[in-house]
């Protein structure tokens, strides 16, 4: 059994989202048509299901007619000490290349590093590690 998976409904950009967290974090991206699961009430090229493997899992839909889409306040998707520290501040880095809202990872006075950043597609990362 694995860790919690988020499931993201997205409103069109499922393809590019979960292509970019693979651009991000590395893995591989599998990928299902409305077409290929025989719905005609979405466009065909949308994806039904979608899902990154690796060392961050993720799924993603496009939202059917109806289905509500990706919204989150409030919620932190926590990547601390899930990784050397190199990968996480690699990680941090491509998703503050193009995201917003940084607070950069660095040296806190705890002791240990992190940082938040909200990436291109609304995401909020924690991302950090003991030093």
């Amino acid at each position: 059994m694995t860790g919690l998976t988020p499931y993201l409904s997205f409103d069109g950009d499922a393809r590019a989202a979960l292509e970019f967290y693979r651009d991000v974090f590395g893995g591989e991206v599998i990928l299902s048509t409305y077409a290929e699961f025989g719905r005609e009430d979405v466009a065909p090229d949308r994806i039904a299901h979608g899902m990154l493997r690796g060392p961050v899992e993720l799924f993603a839909s496009d939202a059917a007619p109806g289905e509500a889409t990706l919204r989150i306040e409030g919620v932190l998707f926590a990547l601390l000490g899930t990784a050397d520290p190199p990968t996480l501040e690699r990680w941090f880095a491509a998703l503050a290349a193009s995201g917003s809202d940084v607070d950069p990872l660095q040296l806190r006075p705890w002791g240990d590093h992190d940082g938040q950043v909200t990436d291109r597609f609304g995401l909020r990362w924690l991302i950090g590690y003991e030093h």
